[in-house]
């Protein structure tokens, strides 16, 4: 359960297959430390579902390195709330690949404060 994955070490979740995180409920992706975030590969990024990717919530996408960012699925990116957007260091928002920016919403780009842009 989710208290469970919280309760990983670095090691332990990078033991991990990516099968493994994809399997992964929402809470349980909401219980990864974003220390522990930052332990996750690009393939196990790029695994997430829609749902697990908006369960990493602002803090979690903010802690997301720049290659974990970009392995974002376009739907992902998509599917994320404006604050999630929002948490995105500047430096990484211009690191996002041109389809990812494409897929944003309205909204999401209105969320951007004029640092991100």
């Amino acid at each position: 359960g989710a208290a469970g994955v919280g309760a990983l070490t670095s090691d332990q979740l990078r033991a991990l297959s990516t099968a493994d995180v994809a399997a992964l409920t929402t809470a349980e992706i909401q219980a990864i430390s974003t220390t522990n975030l930052a332990t996750l590969t690009t393939a196990e990024i790029a695994a997430l579902t829609t749902a697990q990717a908006q369960a990493l919530g602002a803090t979690g996408v903010g802690a997301l390195g720049s290659d974990q960012l970009r392995a974002l699925s376009t739907q992902d990116v998509a599917a994320l709330t404006t604050a999630e957007v929002a948490a995105i260091s500047t430096d990484n928002i211009s690191l996002l690949t041109t389809a990812q920016v494409k897929a944003m919403t309205t909204a999401q780009i209105a969320g951007l404060d004029t640092a991100h842009v």
